[in-house]
């Protein structure tokens, strides 16, 4: 179960919906300055850590950190995918918000959306504006290569062998975008944060009674407790009358002897 803070009525979407609106124009800003700027003007290689870092201009036709889909087909089919997964995360964020969910569960899914429909635009659009749609492609449309520019080459190299899936073996860092981080971030943030964002609530049980009237179990316990003191105060009131009752009858019977002593 999801769970909710703030007031019962929910949140506005509005505000999630306005980080992933900036997220994507973050994310285009920097791929069209890439395109435009960094690729004519500066060979598409701009350093930010000698040694390190550096914005390398790489056309990925592919997934996030530059995997792919094999067939004449996996593009068109990749782009169709990620639409459909565009219209699904935003139906579902919108859903959460009215729900009152998590903040945190909030932001990291208007994360994750960004990043999706930023993707979306490079796949969908970019064949027809930057005309960088694959030769082979059977229209431009749909087939446009998403542009990477991060590259951390400088965890390229050789890994020790103990290192599981990567150890004796040289191993290239994939290039990415900004939109892969947001969507990485925004899964990441989810899988930590899960326990959190996510709770599994006890609903009490409810008894009908007799009469129709519904209790829940707190109701159900204080009507029991009550009925419980109602029949101790009953046994108590019963032994007081038996007790009573013997006293009368013992000095009845003291009176009636007391009387025969004196007739004698």
């Amino acid at each position: 179960m999801i769970t909710s803070s703030g007031s019962s009525g929910g949140k506005s979407p509005y505000k999630y919906l306005l980080l992933t609106i900036v997220l994507i124009l973050i994310d285009q800003g920097i791929k069209l300055w890439m395109y435009f700027d960094v690729l004519p003007n500066h060979y598409g290689e701009i350093d930010i850590i000698p040694g390190f870092f550096k914005l390398h201009y790489v056309e990925n036709k592919g997934m996030a950190f530059g995997w792919t889909l094999a067939g004449d087909y996996g593009k068109l089919l990749l782009t169709i995918f990620r639409l459909f997964a565009m219209v699904g995360i935003c139906w579902y964020l919108i859903y959460l918000a009215r729900k009152n969910a998590h903040s945190g569960l909030l932001w990291s899914i208007a994360a994750v959306l960004g990043g999706a429909i930023g993707n979306v635009i490079d796949s969908t659009f970019y064949g027809v504006w930057l005309n960088n749609a694959p030769l082979d492609s059977a229209t431009p449309w749909f087939h446009g290569q998403v542009i990477d520019m991060f590259y951390a080459y400088g965890l390229d190299g050789n890994y020790p062998d103990w290192i599981p899936f990567l150890g004796g073996q040289y191993n290239t860092t994939p290039i990415f975008n900004f939109a892969d981080a947001c969507i990485f971030c925004g899964v990441v943030s989810i899988l930590i944060f899960q326990k959190s964002f996510f709770i599994h609530e006890e609903r009490p049980t409810r008894s009908t009674l007799d009469n129709g009237e519904v209790l829940n179990e707190e109701e159900q316990a204080f009507k029991e407790k009550n009925a419980s003191l109602g029949k101790e105060e009953l046994a108590i009131s019963d032994n007081t009358k038996e007790d009573t009752e013997a006293v009368l009858n013992n000095k009845i019977e003291n009176d009636s002897e007391e009387v025969k002593e004196e007739s004698k």
